[in-house]
């Protein structure tokens, strides 16, 4: 079969068409069609539920599912997007996207559609992606179909009006350690046919129905598979129907959940049955040799510490990628967060909490990231971005991207989870977390860039200091580095915690 979408009309003369609507040329193949996208060609399409506009030549409807013999689904949707009422002929509203949808997800057991066709391009397609040259997919393209697409997930998706031709790569549909895991979409744009530019209008393809496939063959993964463009939409929705779940689960604001008893089941005061002698606490393992960060080694440059607590101290960041980057580090000698015992991790949370509150004050979010790799003692670096610079999810987004640029796999841990169950004691990782709270991951399996968190938070996307992406291009001489520290400690007095107890 041939499917068209876009203007299947375009500058076609009547006479042309006539002769294919009067029977005297015929369509070699069943062709189907997308509707009007511009009041100009509306008088072609008769009836707005669908119809044969001439032989092989079906007119799919204004949104629908036409269901192939073999059982393939294609979803579709036509004309382009419009806030107005009534809503013209040759456009679609929210209404139509809400019972396109309803009419597929309640359908028992829904998986997906095989296709969707649409004539505009879905906003936000590139976000993750390979690049879709001049085309800014965060401008041109239609917001409803997005939302489609990101219920609906179709195993190919087409779509044109950009007078360009795409093909993304292919994204996921399930939240990876979330949920579990789904087949990919794939998204391909279409130039114009004929165009001079020479640009691909035709896209040949074969498809095994859903219904047909294997479960375990539909579900593969390919090696160049990207995060799901419409991430923070499924979110929402994953979101809303959570919502009665997690009302129901205690909040937790912890890096650790805390209120999860680890192993045995002990009560939570730290008493065994029947034994009133508190648990004496896990001393934490001595350095091999050599420690810049043990707090009693004569190689800590002391001069940088900000804070001191009874587990935890804060030092400025030597050759910091601002003013005010910080670290927060265990006294004793931790490898990493997995290692923590359980004050340590207490003090930690509240170290976060103050320097949230305290960099909040300044109108900045910090962005906390650990790498545990190559270094033998747990630093949490602790950077600020301008809240006016960028979102929460502008941030996630670059972290995302710029992993998948070098093939690391960065994903989002589930809210309140422990990331215990996700890296055992000496597991290689790297780890984002926001001030949100929400938190990415990625396993370090062989090799890791050992600036990456750095590189991505200097990139021109955030902060936009390239040149300071490392440390070592950024040391100040010891007097200006005390100065720095003493201004910050000055600064930080009152939310400092450490100095009120």
């Amino acid at each position: 079969m041939l499917l068209c979408v876009g203007n299947f009309f375009g500058s076609t003369s009547d006479a042309e068409w006539e002769e294919y609507r009067t029977g005297f040329k015929k369509a070699p193949i069943p062709t189907y069609v997308l509707g009007a996208n511009d009041q100009d060609t509306v008088s072609y399409f008769p009836d707005v539920s669908g119809c044969e506009l001439a032989e092989n030549i079906t007119y799919l409807g204004r949104r629908g599912i036409f269901s192939g013999t073999s059982g393939l689904q294609i979803a579709y949707l036509s004309g382009t997007e419009s806030q107005d009422e009534p809503t013209p002929a040759y456009s679609f509203s929210s209404k139509d996207v809400t019972e396109l949808k309803t009419s597929l997800l309640s359908t028992p057991k829904f998986k997906g559609v095989d296709i969707l066709l649409t004539s505009p391009w879905p906003r936000d397609v590139g976000n993750f992606g390979n690049s879709p040259g001049e085309i800014d997919t965060k401008k041109c393209g239609s917001a409803l179909v997005s939302n489609l697409a990101a219920s609906l997930k179709p195993r190919y998706h087409f779509a044109a009006l950009e007078k360009a031709y795409y093909e993304r790569l292919p994204y996921r549909n399930h939240i990876v350690l979330q949920e579990t895991p789904q087949h990919v979409s794939r998204f391909i744009a279409l130039a114009d046919v004929g165009n001079t530019s020479k640009k691909k209008y035709l896209y040949a393809f074969s498809i095994v129905p859903m219904s047909l496939m294997d479960p375990a063959e539909l579900v593969k993964q390919p090696q160049d598979v990207t995060e799901n463009p419409y991430r923070k939409l499924r979110k929402e929705a994953h979101k809303a129907k959570t919502l009665v779940c997690a009302e129901e689960e205690p909040a937790c604001q912890f890096f650790f959940d805390l209120n999860k008893n680890q192993g045995m089941k002990r009560p939570s005061d730290g008493k065994e049955r029947g034994n009133s002698q508190p648990k004496q606490a896990k001393k934490p393992p001595q350095p091999t040799g050599p420690c810049w960060f043990c707090l009693a080694s004569p190689e800590v440059e002391k001069h940088l510490v900000v804070s001191i607590g009874t587990h935890c101290y804060l030092a400025l960041a030597k050759g910091g990628l601002l003013p005010d980057h910080v670290l927060i580090l265990p006294i004793g000698h931790y490898q990493s967060v997995v290692d923590l015992s359980s004050e340590v991790v207490e003090e930690v949370t509240k170290y976060k909490s103050a320097l949230k509150e305290f960099f909040r004050s300044k109108g900045k979010r910090y962005v906390l990231f650990e790498r545990n790799y190559r270094s033998q003692h747990l630093q949490l670096q602790v950077i600020p971005v301008p809240l006016d610079l960028c979102t929460s999810e502008d941030i996630k987004e670059s972290f995302i991207v710029q992993a998948q640029e070098q093939q690391i796999e960065l994903l989002e841990i589930p809210e309140h989870s422990d990331i215990k169950q996700v890296a055992q004691p000496g597991t290689p990782y790297f780890y984002v977390e926001l001030d949100t709270g929400e938190k990415l991951f990625h396993r370090i399996r062989k090799s890791f860039p050992l600036q990456f968190g750095r590189e991505v938070l200097a990139s021109a996307a955030l902060l936009g200091l390239p040149h300071r992406a490392d440390w070592r291009q950024c040391t100040a001489a010891r007097p200006e580095e005390a100065a720095a520290a003493q201004a910050f400690r000055r600064d930080f007095q009152p939310f400092d915690f450490a100095l009120q107890a």
